[in-house]
């Protein structure tokens, strides 16, 4: 099979192109916004390069029309179950030389007589960063849809499963999947310049309207096996910490095969530079050290100048002020080797906090910009500001390049980056609580107003740039 072409599966394994549907006229533009949702969403949901299978229940092929990735289409007669999974469960076999990356399911999960047989057959062609994406109508629809049909102004289908979404998290749960994400778009499917922008990418994802929305994206990744131990790097930014140099080797604990720790010193005031220098020769005890200097200001350049720097298979941002502590940092290693998430972020607003550890207002803010990310990504978020985030190397460089492409330089202190990067990439996100503790050397580099100004607009960008697509 090559590579942007659509195939039919039949009984005898024999795969012959499927003509492009022809609709009438009416029926293409009551539904020609739905096409080019479709289409403007795979997009989103893929990256130049990923190998994608489009399996489809109707006539339409969109992966081919995606550029720069690498398109695989079958389509599937859900009329004919039994004969159809028989021929595609020979067909698979023959696609897991090279597995794909992108796995799009397009209206198959509406008329499979089996969706759960359908989930579990393709779990050979997915890798660990699979993202399976399954395209299906809003329930609320039915009636309209149905009506629709019996006015010959849409064509007539199979009998549908009309699926909620605790039923699909369900489905997926038993065939050995997690659900990441659900998106619920297009409330107006004709082609109305100027109407589909405002109703199909703004009104249809606010929260009191977002139930009214015509197709569920649902985004899934199958659960990973317990992952092999690893070597981790703990990135520490340190500006004006010149105290707690010590401490942050004396608590590092032991994780996976092996610790470094990368100090990454940024202009500091007092005499952080020369202490990391000092503890960095005398240490003696299981964590390997580097030490540099930023050349650019602020956490962001620190960080990901470690990360650049870092030799681990998980990367590990540390804050120097200590308030959370080394101690904690093992059950984000193991909450990222069982494979309870690929972007693991700490979270300061479960457990009480040390008297003066988080001023009033800043908690307020905290809480507020919690809210509004979760709404923006579409997973939930207690915490974005906690500076204890976590990911592997490899989901590093993946959203590495794609900031670089994507986001510029909006970000001055890299959680935003980080987590808008990961939402982008449809990593599973978690959180870990911890006790946050309040400062015993030095004072805090941020500025509640000029900061939150920041965080202001780079919620903006991220309505623009994540939610209204």
């Amino acid at each position: 099979m090559t590579a942007a072409t659509v195939e039919s599966i039949n009984s005898r394994d024999q795969a012959t192109p499927v003509p492009p549907a022809k609709d009438s006229a009416l029926k293409a533009w009551l539904r020609s916004s739905v096409d080019q949702d479709i289409v403007h969403m795979l997009q989103h949901l893929t990256r130049p390069g990923d190998r994608v299978l489009e399996v489809t229940a109707a006539p339409r092929a969109y992966a081919g029309k995606i550029p720069g990735i690498l398109p695989e289409t079958i389509q599937v007669d859900t009329s004919q179950w039994k004969t159809e999974i028989a021929a595609l469960k020979k067909k698979i076999p023959q696609l897991t030389q090279s597995r794909f990356d992108v796995i799009f399911l397009q209206g198959v999960v509406s008329y499979a007589a089996d969706i759960q047989e359908l989930l579990q057959l393709l779990q050979p062609v997915c890798h660990a960063d699979t993202r399976l994406v399954l395209l299906s109508y809003n329930a609320f629809w039915q009636p309209v849809l149905k009506l629709a049909t019996a006015l010959k102004a849409r064509a007539s289908t199979p009998d549908e499963n009309w699926l909620s979404s605790p039923d699909l998290t369900n489905l997926l749960l038993l065939a050995g999947y997690e659900m990441i994400s659900l998106r619920r778009r297009v409330l107006l499917p004709p082609k109305l310049p100027v109407l589909n922008t405002v109703f199909n990418r703004i009104l249809a994802t606010l929260p009191g309207t977002t139930w009214l929305g015509l197709c569920d994206w649902y985004v899934a990744r199958a659960k990973t096996a317990v992952k092999p131990h690893g070597k981790v790097s703990v990135v520490v930014p340190a500006r004006n910490e010149a105290g707690n140099i010590r401490r942050i080797l004396d608590e590092m604990p032991k994780m996976g095969t092996g610790v470094e720790v990368l100090f990454v010193e940024g202009h500091s005031k007092d005499d952080t530079w020369p202490t990391i220098e000092r503890e960095a020769k005398n240490y003696k005890g299981h964590v390997t050290i580097k030490t540099m200097q930023q050349k650019g200001k602020g956490k962001k350049d620190a960080s990901f100048l470690g990360f650049d720097e870092a030799t681990g298979d998980l990367l590990m941002i540390l804050d120097a002020d200590i308030t959370v502590p080394p101690a904690d940092l093992p059950k984000f290693y193991e909450a990222w080797r069982n494979g309870h998430g690929e972007f693991i972020n700490g979270t300061r607003l479960v457990y009480p906090m040390q008297d003066e550890a988080m001023r009033f207002l800043n908690l307020l803010g905290n809480r507020f910009f919690a809210a509004a990310f979760s709404y923006i990504m579409g997973q939930q978020l207690k915490d974005t500001l906690c500076g204890t985030k976590v990911l592997s190397r490899r989901n590093w460089e993946r959203l590495d390049a794609l900031r670089k492409a994507e986001f510029g330089e909006r970000d001055p202190f890299g959680d935003f980056d980080l987590l808008f990067g990961a939402s982008r990439l449809q990593l599973k996100i978690v959180e870990v609580p911890i006790r946050y503790q309040a400062r015993t050397y030095g004072e805090t580099n941020i500025n509640r107003w000029s900061h939150g100004w920041m965080l202001l607009k780079m919620s903006a960008w991220g309505l623009q740039s994540l939610k209204f697509v």
